[in-house]
């Protein structure tokens, strides 16, 4: 069989070149990653339905903070009443009265009331940043899912590109009588095979932009950069400042919440009294003037027993929850934590040997390209070597984004947000 060496290096050489810039490039780590992924996180905020419902339970808080502030626990209520006799003897009997009521405080009450409001509005903004941190989370996981899925794409365009080549050629030395008819089967099956993945990963690539556009609204930017690790430690369930991380301050936030529900119940153990100032202007008959009185009333509540135990119970039991909670999300935050870390680390020990490995199939694929071009070796030998090199580069493109997305991880276990 003739071979023309020089035509066959110069063709494997583009197959080479398809294989060296086969991935998309990634910019240097620091403030553009951060800065997307901010952008992108301000953007799904806003798209966020419970965004909404977080500021109107705000300004429920503050309301109860308001209420918790003011001289009375209600307001005070007007009552206006009249008396005559005009349906029996109609002898000129009139009484006119009129009563302004407030209820009182109970000792202890009022302070209680404005520990729970603070404690309230504390919490609406710990959920808030619970709730962002959770919304971080999908959006990166979204965010790694496609630059992942584009780094596929792009990989398998480029396997498709130099497959295509190389089938040219394959055919044209097919009709000149230099290679066998297995030969350009073989070089069409290739480009076969490269055209279905293609159209696999254009598939889901679709999928994994129309996820990320779901959160954000807009399209993914063009540069999808890795973030920088976070130096923070890893949250501790001993730690005393578990407001570091936004799930930890979130359930702390709770659960002071619930405590002061509990002092709340405490201290209300009967209805609140009320105080009353009366005022009459009333006569006896036709020939009497009217003549004025006034009064005070003060009205209090008997306390029920099985009320009182039904509030503190009901507060006790949401408070206790709300405790076991916190320790729930503490472990689990410690947990996340060290996995995310341990995940990281493999992930670089896993990209250094991807590294390795594509050097070594780079290196194998010269030489058979070589051994091809000097009639040294046959094409299948040649194809097998080449999916070889492309399943090197593909690992380790999956791979720098599997580092990447290990980061973000990390960072999101850390409770940092982008």
């Amino acid at each position: 069989m003739n071979v023309n060496p020089l035509r066959w290096q110069r063709q494997l050489l583009i197959c080479a070149a398809g294989l060296v810039f086969s991935l998309p490039t990634y910019a240097a780590e620091g403030e553009p990653a951060r800065a997307g992924l901010a952008r992108a996180l301000e953007q799904a905020w806003r798209l966020h339905p419970q965004a909404a419902a977080l500021d109107a339970r705000e300004a429920e808080a503050r309301a109860n903070g308001d209420v918790a502030n003011s001289l009375t626990p209600e307001p005070g209520s007007l009552s206006i009443g009249s008396r005559n006799d005009r349906l029996n003897r109609n002898l000129g009997k009139q009484e006119y009265e009129v009563e302004l009521a407030t209820p009182l405080w109970l000792p202890g009450q009022k302070a209680a009331r404005e520990a729970e409001a603070a404690s309230r509005i504390d919490e609406a903004r710990a959920k808030r940043g619970a709730m962002r941190a959770e919304l971080a989370g999908e959006l990166r996981e979204a965010w790694w899912a496609l630059a992942a899925a584009r780094n596929a794409k792009a990989l398998a365009a480029r396997r498709l590109d130099t497959a295509r080549a190389l089938e040219a050629d394959v055919r044209r030395r097919y009709t000149v009588g230099e290679l066998s008819r297995i030969d350009a089967n073989l070089a069409l099956t290739e480009v076969h095979a490269a055209g279905a993945e293609l159209v696999e990963t254009e598939a889901t690539l679709l999928q994994a932009e129309q996820a990320l556009r779901t959160l954000t609204g807009t399209a993914a930017p063009a540069d999808m950069v890795e973030e920088s690790p976070t130096t923070r430690r890893a949250p501790g369930v001993d730690l005393g400042t578990p407001e570091t991380h936004p799930l930890l301050a979130a359930a702390a936030a709770a659960s002071r919440s619930a405590r002061a529900r509990v002092m709340v119940a405490d201290e209300s153990r009967r209805a609140a009294p009320e105080l009353a100032l009366r005022v009459v202007r009333e006569r006896g008959d036709f020939a009497e003037p009217y003549g004025n009185t006034i009064g005070i009333r003060l009205k209090i509540p008997f306390s029920s027993g099985a009320q009182v135990r039904r509030e503190t119970s009901a507060a006790q039991a949401e408070a206790n929850q709300a405790d076991a909670e916190m320790l729930r999300t503490q472990t689990r935050v410690q947990l996340e934590a060290e996995r995310a870390q341990r995940a990281l680390a493999a992930a670089e020990r896993q990209l250094a040997m991807a590294q390795e490995r594509r050097e070594l199939s780079a290196e194998n694929l010269r030489l058979s390209e070589k051994a091809f071009s000097l009639g040294e070796s046959d094409l299948a030998t040649l194809l097998r070597i080449r999916a070889a090199a492309f399943d090197a580069e593909a690992f380790l493109g999956r791979q720098r984004v599997a580092r990447a997305a290990a980061i973000s991880r990390l960072n999101q276990a850390l409770g940092v947000l982008p």
